[in-house]
C-alpha cells in the first residue's frame, strides 16, 4: 500500500504540476505580442516553468517506485517503462528550456526579428511536449498491457488505459503534422491517469497477483 499510495501520489502531483505550469505560461506566450507580456510579467513564466520542470522528478520517480513491481513479471516491460520515462522527460525539459530563452529575449521585444525567434522558441517547446507526450503514450501502452495480463489493478481499468492511449499517440501524431485535434484525443488516456491514482491510493495493486506469482513460481521450480 505504501508503494501503491506513493505512485498514485506522484501521477496526480505530475498532472497537477505540469499542467498549471503549463497553464501559466501559456497565459504569457498564448498571445500575439507576447514578449511584451513576458518582459512585463517575467516571474510567471518562471514560476511556471519551475513547475513543468517539477513533473521531471515526478515522472522518473513514477517509472522508479514501477520497476519492482513490474519486475516481478517482467523485467523487459519494467526496463521498457522506465528508459520511455526518462526519453519524455528529456524531451519536456528541451521544451521548457526554449521558453526559458524567451525571458533574455523580452528584453528586445521592440527589435525587429525578435517576435519570430520568440515564436519559434514556443513552437519548439509544443513540438517537444508532443514527441514527450507520444513517448509516454507508448510506454504507457506497454504498462497496460502487463497491468491488464497480471490483473495488478482490474482489467477494466487496465483496459482503459489500452484504449485511450493509442488514441493519445495519433493524436501528438497528428499535432506534430499541423492537424489539431490532440486536446481532444487526450481525454481516453486522461480518464485511465485520473482514476488510476485514486484506485492506488484507496485500493492498492491487488494482492492476489503476487499470490498468484508465486504459486506459478513455485510450480515451476517442483517441475
Amino acid at each position: 500500500m505504501i508503494y501503491s499510495r506513493l505512485i498514485g501520489a506522484l501521477f496526480l502531483l505530475g498532472f497537477l504540476s505540469y499542467g498549471i505550469g503549463s497553464g501559466l505560461v501559456t497565459s504569457l506566450v498564448g498571445g500575439s505580442n507576447f514578449l511584451s507580456a513576458v518582459a512585463a510579467s517575467q516571474t510567471l513564466l518562471l514560476v511556471g516553468a519551475f513547475l513543468m520542470f517539477l513533473n521531471t522528478g515526478v515522472d522518473l520517480g513514477k517509472g522508479i517506485l514501477f520497476f519492482p513491481i513490474l519486475e516481478k513479471h517482467s523485467k523487459r516491460t519494467a526496463l521498457a517503462y522506465l528508459t520511455t520515462m526518462i526519453v519524455e522527460v528529456v524531451l519536456l525539459d528541451v521544451g521548457v528550456l526554449t521558453l526559458l530563452m524567451i525571458v533574455p529575449l523580452a528584453k528586445h521585444a521592440g527589435e525587429a526579428g525578435a517576435q519570430t525567434i520568440g515564436s519559434v522558441l514556443v513552437q519548439s517547446n509544443a513540438m517537444a511536449y508532443q514527441m514527450g507526450e507520444m513517448t509516454l503514450g507508448v510506454g504507457a501502452v506497454v504498462l497496460c498491457v502487463l497491468l491488464f495480463r497480471t490483473r495488478l489493478i482490474p482489467r477494466w481499468l487496465a483496459i482503459s488505459g489500452l484504449i485511450g492511449y493509442p488514441i493519445l499517440v495519433t493524436g501528438t501524431i497528428a499535432e506534430i503534422f499541423g492537424i489539431h485535434i490532440g486536446l481532444y484525443l487526450t481525454i481516453p488516456g486522461f480518464f485511465f491517469e485520473l482514476v488510476l491514482p485514486f484506485w492506488l491510493f484507496f485500493k492498492g495493486f491487488q494482492p492476489e497477483a503476487y499470490r498468484g506469482l508465486a504459486v506459478n513460481n513455485r510450480s515451476l521450480q517442483e517441475a
